[in-house]
């Protein structure tokens, strides 16, 4: 006897399970039941489980049976003729939806020419196999899967056109490109989602070479001509928003010029750039610690009598700022409203992105690096027709990977840009890569995709062909302007005395055992001796008994509170955080003693 389970729970028991599942598939493909309705048998467990719960993920395959697909070539031609839909084919069976648990019963089929008898499936399309992203990467069969999801999820996090209507959006954190192309390779998913209208990268010519070294470990060397001809430059958009709340007691923010009597008054510099309503206007030159909105807010707590008080009447500053480490030019002010019927002012900041060293850039396949070095184009390496490549791509980021997409799409690119067309790159369906190599070969190339190079510096013909042609690069949106993080003076947490963490606050670096070590092994001492002065304490230590003592500088004394004023007592510096330590220890009931040794 096999035990049933309908939506996890049990609900008897029947002894030819086969019949039963046979006949539930049979009337599901009837149309008798839900197309949704699953079945999964568990030959270890002896037990079968029917879902028809909601919020599955199901996906559709064709059904085939006796070794043939039910899917013919009459219901593709009335496909086309719009005399049949989808939910036509699922009503007589042809396509059934499955849920993961079903498929460990199913044998797919990859295309109609693998089925066998065994076979219970077939999919739709060789495509579906793989995610709506994966599937923009070309010539995706041809690469290694784990740096083939890295490909599709830097797809995402490429700049491009993320919204036609971004120019009216208030969207935090925001890059666009600023000439996004569409790819010369690219696969049928591409058209069908619409992708060119929010194209992500850009068509570079690219050179398979090292570059003095300034390409290594995944980095990449770029031509500055090519940077001076608006190559990979976006906009970068950061809104800013402020509300005039209301308070208990009828008081309120005010948005406006603050006055020199507000409590935190900043200088009349910072507010040069504010109109007479507090708010900046459109097109302002800013740069880090500028007011671009002037707020006071009431003060914050009022006691009984305070209202007749001067004090109470002294309202704060709390106008917004540019943030640390950030600048450009104001781009959009809004004045509205919100929900609550309160004032609401946001204004927008755009910040013009010119690749630079430690920008990250990206192929479709997974292939990514950091801006190593900018070259001028004059210095650039170039080929027997006078190309200059805009990217130098490492060779040593190939063996490893095995992203053999990576290197088919660099000679289906050269072929799209040569004949002027796009080629297609779609996963298991791309234009075969003899065909290519081919036409390259008609075009007047080397069907290999190298070509005679020439050293930019001296104009000595490098002993080697390179492999050239051009491919799809994206910019990712981790940009060095946005990362980059140093600080000397600053604020200090309140319990350790140590800097506080985090850019955006202003925080320090923290620094472990590991990076000490560096620092010892290049001998960098003062560096290293400021690595101990961050929370740096100066205590005085009884000799006698190792105890702190007291230091009475107003009266010019030091005494120990156990031996008295007539002992030798000695100052010393140490590490807030160790003298915290201490603190803890001894409101445990444990107290610790210093002994000191002479330095000389």
């Amino acid at each position: 006897m096999t035990s049933v389970y309908l939506d996890d729970k049990y609900v008897g028991n029947v002894e030819n399970i086969k019949d039963l599942i046979n006949n539930i598939k049979n009337e599901k493909r009837k149309g008798r039941l839900p197309v949704f309705l699953t079945t999964y048998f568990d030959e270890r467990l002896n037990e079968v489980y029917i879902s028809a719960s909601k919020g599955r993920a199901l996906r559709p395959l064709i059904v085939v049976e006796n070794g043939r697909s039910k899917l013919t070539e009459e219901h593709i031609k009335k496909l086309q003729t719009n005399e049949i839909t989808w939910n036509d084919l699922l009503g007589e069976g042809v396509i059934e939806y499955l849920d993961a648990m079903e498929e460990e019963n199913a044998l797919v089929a990859l295309d109609e020419k693998d089925i066998t008898e065994k076979h219970t499936h077939l999919e739709i399309s060789p495509t579906t196999i793989v995610g709506l992203t994966t599937s923009l990467v070309p010539y995706a069969n041809f690469g290694q899967s784990s740096r083939l999801n890295r490909g599709s999820k830097t797809q995402k996090q490429a700049l491009g056109m993320y919204a036609s209507n971004y120019l009216l959006r208030m969207d935090t954190d925001v890059s666009i490109l600023q000439y996004p192309q569409k790819p010369l390779v690219k696969s049928y998913t591409y058209d069908i989602t619409n992708q060119e209208k929010h194209p992500s990268g850009q068509n570079v010519v690219i050179a398979l070479m090292s570059y003095d070294g300034y390409n290594m470990q995944d980095a990449i060397v770029l031509n500055k001509g090519s940077i001076d001809r608006g190559l990979a430059r976006s906009f970068y958009y950061r809104p800013y928003v402020v509300e005039e709340l209301r308070y208990s007691g009828g008081l309120m923010d005010e948005i406006c010029i603050p006055d020199k009597e507000v409590k935190g008054y900043k200088s009349e510099k910072d507010y040069r750039l504010l109109e007479e309503d507090g708010i900046i206007y459109p097109e302002a030159v800013i740069k880090e610690d500028d007011v671009i909105i002037g707020k006071t807010s009431p003060p914050r707590f009022l006691g009984e009598l305070e209202e007749f008080s001067i004090a109470a009447n002294i309202r704060r500053e709390g106008s917004v700022t540019v943030k640390h480490g950030e600048g450009g030019i104001v781009d959009f002010v809004v004045l509205t409203e919100n929900d609550e019927g309160n004032r609401l002012i946001q204004t927008r900041v755009r910040n013009l992105r010119i690749p630079e060293q430690g920008d990250k850039f990206a192929s479709r396949h997974g292939q990514k690096g950091v801006v190593g070095m900018i070259v001028p184009q004059e210095d650039m390496p170039f080929t027997a027709s006078g190309i200059t490549p805009d990217i130098i791509f490492s060779p040593h980021s190939i063996p490893s990977r095995m992203t053999i997409s990576h290197l088919i799409e660099i000679i289906a690119g050269k072929v799209g840009a040569l004949s002027g067309r796009y080629v297609d790159g779609t996963i298991f369906k791309a234009e075969p890569e003899n065909e290519i190599r081919q036409q390259l070969l008609d075009l007047g190339f080397r069907d290999n995709g190298t070509e005679r190079m020439y050293n930019g510096l001296t104009g000595e013909e490098f002993d080697v062909r390179i492999y050239v042609g051009d491919m799809y690069y994206m910019k990712l949106k981790h940009m060095a302007a946005n990362k980059l993080h140093a600080r000397a003076l600053g604020r200090i947490q309140l319990l350790t005395r140590q800097p506080i963490e985090g850019r955006a606050k202003g925080g320090g670096l923290r620094l472990g055992e590991m990076e000490k070590d560096c620092f010892v092994a290049h001998g960098a001492s003062l560096l290293l001796k400021e690595r101990f002065d961050s929370d740096k304490t100066v205590l005085y230590i009884c000799e006698e008994c190792g105890m702190l003592a007291i230091n009475d500088s107003y009266r010019n004394r030091r005494f120990c509170i156990k031996c008295g004023a007539n002992v030798k007592i000695n100052a010393i510096e140490l590490s807030y955080a160790f003298k915290l330590l201490m603190d803890e220890l001894k409101s445990l009931g444990v107290n610790p003693i210093l002994k000191l040794k002479s330095k000389y």
